[in-house]
């Protein structure tokens, strides 16, 4: 690659490897972080010099579109972002033929099966020793049901709230466990909670 700089390099390295590990691209705070670049307009700099000279392409309205060009090229599903997980308002359920302003490419792999899926912005930092951080993007599938344990977006009646966390059923009670040892639960009468969809998978800080 004698037309492409040390920096450039590495950052087109690192993007081919970050894809052939989790199945989509790194963010532009991946690449800054990892490449060690001092800010994430050097990187966008960067990129935009990658994608000149044909070396990568990128999606202008997905979020974290950024194909090596000429790698062989997963096949992905648009999957609509509804909004935040700490909206204050139930969750929409995702309409098939829908456009959405804010959507996410991610590869059947990572779907794994599910057809109707939602992404949403995660916004605190109550699930983090579940590897779940501010700033994260969360894929569910509508539910409403959940086992034990399992992650959910739970809209509590009673205030308006919809949060992202570990369900779990006592009596007529549900505690919504945070995974966040300086948390304590969230404990609701039965009837006040809905569940609205359960975690299929998450991406990191975009």
């Amino acid at each position: 690659m004698p037309d492409l700089s040390d920096k450039q390099q590495r950052i087109l390295q690192f993007i081919g490897d970050f894809i052939d590990e989790h199945d989509y691209p790194p963010s532009i705070r991946d690449i800054q972080i990892r490449c060690q670049i001092s800010s994430t307009s050097v990187v966008d700099y960067n990129l935009k010099a990658l994608e000149r000279s044909g070396y990568i392409r990128r999606g202008r309205e997905v979020s974290r579109a950024i194909e090596v060009v000429g790698t062989r090229r997963r096949p992905t599903r648009t999957v609509p972002i509804l909004g935040s997980i700490a909206a204050g308002q139930p969750i929409p359920v995702p309409e098939d033929g829908a456009d959405y302003d804010d959507t996410i490419g991610l590869t059947e792999e990572m779907l794994k099966g599910r057809r109707q899926v939602f992404a949403l912005r995660v916004r605190g930092d109550s699930m983090i020793d579940a590897l779940v951080n501010d700033g994260d993007i969360v894929v569910l599938e509508p539910a409403t049901t959940a086992a034990d344990g399992e992650m959910v977006a739970a809209w509590i009646k009673s205030e308006a709230t919809t949060t992202l966390k570990k369900f779990y059923r006592e009596g007529r009670r549900v505690r919504l466990q945070p995974a966040n040892a300086t948390m304590d639960p969230i404990y609701v009468d039965a009837q006040d909670v809905e569940v609205q969809g359960k975690l299929v998978c998450r991406l990191g800080v975009t």
